[in-house]
């Protein structure tokens, strides 16, 4: 119990800090043993949605209807059966997969197992075909260098080319790494911190992060990471992506 009133959250008009002391549940049609918390969403300001869910005591089900949403999501912890229209895969621990708007989505997991799901608006253009249906296991795609940087290194975990309108990613940083320069730009981040601590600057302020805080930017947020401690850090994110303005 928190008899002082104290969090490291902090919710301002263009970023966020969401540290797991305040999770606070929701419940959805449909679902069965599983936790949703909504850690952002349009409510605060966000084009995107992210969902940590946490599967309860014998299992449970998460189920996202076909609409005009996408979905792509990472395995924390445990283990889950995705299902959608056509197609079903399991996943263990970093894996992760991209489901296209219009298809249904059903999540079975196993007692333990947490998940992230980011969920947004597809932008779909005319003359481009529509993305497909993409999974893997992040221990499969290779971290490369960011910028030259051996000790600040990218798995890029989804297509990059225009039928995507989304990224996720993860960066790992040795201890004392950094990003090379203060972000500026057009994309808005949701983030997961999936291990290590550091310090993470958003606009003006500096914010201690550690494994299981998660962060908000939105659009022309600065923004800025130096990792610290002993162990190496790892973040997952979400960035939109090749699109006009």
């Amino acid at each position: 119990m928190n008899l002082f009133g104290t969090t490291r959250t902090t919710v301002q008009h263009r970023h966020a800090l969401i540290a797991e002391d305040g999770h606070v549940p929701s419940s959805f049609p449909g679902w069965e043993n599983a936790t949703a918390f909504v850690m952002i969403s349009p409510a605060m300001g966000a084009a995107l949605t992210q969902i940590l869910i946490r599967f309860e005591a014998g299992g449970g089900v998460a189920v996202f209807p076909a609409d005009e949403c996408e979905h792509v999501l990472f395995v924390e912890s445990g283990s889950s059966v995705a299902t959608w229209d056509d197609g079903v895969i399991e996943l263990a621990v970093g894996g992760f997969l991209f489901i296209p708007a219009g298809h249904s989505l059903r999540l079975q997991g196993t007692e333990g197992t947490r998940l992230t799901v980011f969920r947004k608006f597809f932008e779909e253009i005319e003359g481009i075909e529509l993305p497909p249906v993409v999974h893997g296991s992040a221990a499969d795609v290779p971290a490369e260098a960011f910028l030259g940087n051996e000790n600040a290194r990218l798995q890029v975990l989804l297509p990059t080319d225009s039928r995507f309108d989304l990224a996720m990613n993860i960066f790992t940083y040795q201890p004392g790494a950094t990003l090379p320069f203060v972000e500026t730009h057009i994309m808005e981040h949701g983030l997961l911190m999936l291990s290590g601590q550091g310090v993470y600057r958003l606009e003006e302020s500096y914010y201690p992060v550690k494994a299981g805080d998660v962060i908000w930017m939105a659009p022309y947020c600065p923004q800025w990471f130096v990792a610290m401690g002993d162990e190496p850090v790892s973040y997952l994110y979400y960035k939109d992506v090749n699109r006009l303005p």
